[in-house]
């Protein structure tokens, strides 16, 4: 896949890396190291030693996560373990001053998400999270497509995802680890709703269920939610695990751009395709490369460079959920606050 940054990036120091688990999207750190020559995995830690070692096997493997940071001089941690028990661990690193690229959702509730929200402000460290679809060719071209105003004023974004369900054992199928269908996948579409479109969520009303047809697990496997936008529009989220084994892909994520000039829609199967009342419907060919959120977060932390993403945002998208969460679960509309 053609990137943004194609050449060997240059640090003005060895940046040693630690990593925390090895749960999610712990590609967004090892896909772009051959790119960073400067940059080394040093340490990670896993409560099963074969895990860690099978993802870094030159680093030293830890099964506690504080004993690696006690000995290990990291630089920038990688947070990446499961979703009850990263807010912890984001805290810790914060605290010992390290910066941290981690996993979503921060936390899984608002006591734990109000913990590492005063931690952020009382420290020093650098701190992203993992959207990596933000950085990819077709949202960075909707954004820029919506950007245009190419489609006038948004009315209503509607998204889905849909995912094949886990295999047994999973950690996701423990309610403790996982924390919620909403928070766990639900964050990536409502970050990039509020990225695509340029608007804010004041308002959610969600459902969800578990129906799990014989896999006995307690996860959500079907969400839906509705958000109010800032201009009064609407936004939609649909979720399921119910994707078929036989589909090309783990995932089917779409989105749909309706606003007072014409529409956009993305979808795999048939690409990004635009109508407006001036011309006839286009499928959208010119798109960005790819960018790589661990690459743009280190040129923030140690060439000056913009945050990939800001601290408003990711507090944003992490309470917006909790909210839809907590809608879903007591029947009643929620206040995007926070």
């Amino acid at each position: 896949m053609l990137w943004a940054q194609a050449e060997a990036l240059k640090l003005p120091q060895k940046v040693r890396v630690a990593v925390i688990g090895v749960e999610g999207h712990l590609a967004e750190v090892k896909e772009p190291l051959p790119l960073l020559p400067g940059v080394e995995v040093v340490a990670a830690m896993h409560a099963v030693p074969e895990k860690a070692r099978f993802q870094f096997p030159s680093a030293k493997i830890y099964t506690d996560y504080r004993k690696m940071l006690d000995e290990c001089r990291a630089d920038v941690v990688a947070v990446c373990n499961t979703n009850g028990e990263r807010a912890e661990a984001v805290v810790e690193c914060l605290r010992r001053g390290v910066h941290i690229i981690a996993e979503k959702p921060l936390a899984v509730t608002f006591e734990q998400m109000g913990k590492v929200s005063q931690a952020v402000r009382a420290s020093k460290s650098k701190l992203t999270t993992m959207f990596p679809m933000r950085f990819e060719p077709e949202w960075l071209a909707m954004k820029r497509i919506v950007e245009s105003g190419a489609v006038g004023q948004v009315v209503q974004v509607a998204t889905q995802k849909s995912y094949k369900a886990p295999s047994p054992g999973d950690w996701r199928l423990t309610h403790a680890n996982y924390g919620g269908t909403i928070p766990w996948i639900g964050i990536h579409m409502v970050d990039l709703m509020r990225y695509v479109t340029g608007h804010d969520f004041t308002e959610t009303y969600s459902m969800q269920s578990v129906l799990d047809f014989g896999r006995t697990n307690t996860m959500e496997s079907v969400t839906a939610s509705i958000f109010k936008l800032d201009n009064r529009g609407i936004g939609m989220l649909r979720m399921d695990y119910f994707r078929p084994k036989m589909a090309p892909t783990h995932g089917d994520d779409r989105m749909r751009v309706a606003g007072s000039k014409g529409v956009l829609e993305y979808m795999a199967a048939t690409g990004i395709t635009l109508v407006t009342g001036d011309k006839a419907p286009e499928t959208v060919r010119d798109l960005p490369a790819r960018r790589h959120l661990f690459v743009e977060f280190l040129e923030h932390i140690y060439l000056g460079k913009p945050e990939p993403i800001t601290w408003r945002d990711i507090e944003r998208a992490n309470y917006i959920c909790l909210h839809a969460k907590r809608s879903a679960e007591t029947g009643r509309a929620e206040r995007c606050a926070g």
